[in-house]
């Protein structure tokens, strides 16, 4: 069970025989502080999930709460403007929907098909910087895979990256579903080159990243360019992956590396 089934059921079974309300986003126009399709659920003490926060969140559970407690469900236009103190400049639609706890199978629907819509990460190394960057990556949408040739390091992973044990990590590559990121952190260079190698022969990945310094790069290039790889394809490896910061702890890195993956998910023309 995901993380945020268990939370929604939770939030469920607190609000008990007097139900919740669904508020979903179903129009924007501009700058809003949610897409389409967000929502959250309201109980009388309780919130699941966030449209956005602000002024509009606040008045959206206002009505929510109105509602549990007699008044009509109504749509809510909302326009993001100085006057409702969120200057977005945008449009934002919600919808209002009172259910019962035996009506929560249909967020547990939309649960469901947010977690089939997270994109992948195959992190390939368990090191520091992979243990630091899935316990990052834990706490966003998306699902973490870690491959690894040491058990040692499989058995230090944290929780939240489904293990994979492989003598040959390359060989995960071909597998990796479309529009998923490959990061590189493995113990071993000439392993770190084999899956790189390996990654840069897909087409439909989001993001293809190696931990490392210009000069390891450039070692990479020259050994791609001699065992027959072609050169356009590495402008598609992004090495070093990060920020250029001066601060080389792990969770550092870590953090600088989830920011560039999430931007890599969000741009349409990546994968």
């Amino acid at each position: 069970m995901s993380r945020d089934l268990a939370a929604f059921r939770t939030f469920a079974g607190d609000a008990g025989a007097d139900g919740f309300v669904l508020v979903r986003v179903t129009e924007t126009k501009g700058s809003a502080p949610r897409e389409a399709g967000a929502f959250m659920a309201v109980s009388a003490t309780a919130t699941f999930e966030t449209i956005g926060g602000g002024t509009l969140e606040f008045e959206a559970i206002e009505r929510a709460r109105a509602i549990l407690e007699g008044a009509v469900a109504h749509n809510l236009d909302w326009v993001l403007g100085p006057e409702s103190g969120q200057c977005c400049g945008g449009r934002v639609k919600l919808s209002f929907e009172r259910l019962d706890a035996d009506a929560a199978e249909k967020v547990e629907a939309m649960i469901g098909e947010e977690n089939r819509r997270k994109p992948e990460v195959w992190i390939f190394g368990g090191g520091h910087v992979g243990r630091e960057l899935i316990r990052f990556l834990s706490f966003l949408p998306v699902h973490i895979h870690l491959v690894e040739s040491r058990q040692s390091e499989i058995l230090l992973a944290p929780d939240g990256a489904l293990p994979h044990l492989a003598a040959m990590p390359e060989s995960m590559v071909p597998d990796i579903a479309p529009g998923s990121a490959v990061v590189v952190l493995t113990h071993d260079h000439a392993i770190d080159f084999l899956v790189v190698e390996a990654a840069l022969q897909r087409d439909d990945l989001a993001f293809v990243g190696m931990i490392g310094s210009k000069t390891k790069r450039a070692t990479f290039e020259s050994r791609y360019r001699r065992e027959g790889g072609d050169a356009a394809k590495l402008e598609g490896l992004v090495c070093p992956i990060g920020r250029k910061l001066e601060d080389k702890r792990p969770e550092v890195i870590a953090v600088t590396v989830a920011a560039e993956l999430m931007a890599a998910f969000s741009d349409p023309t990546s994968a």
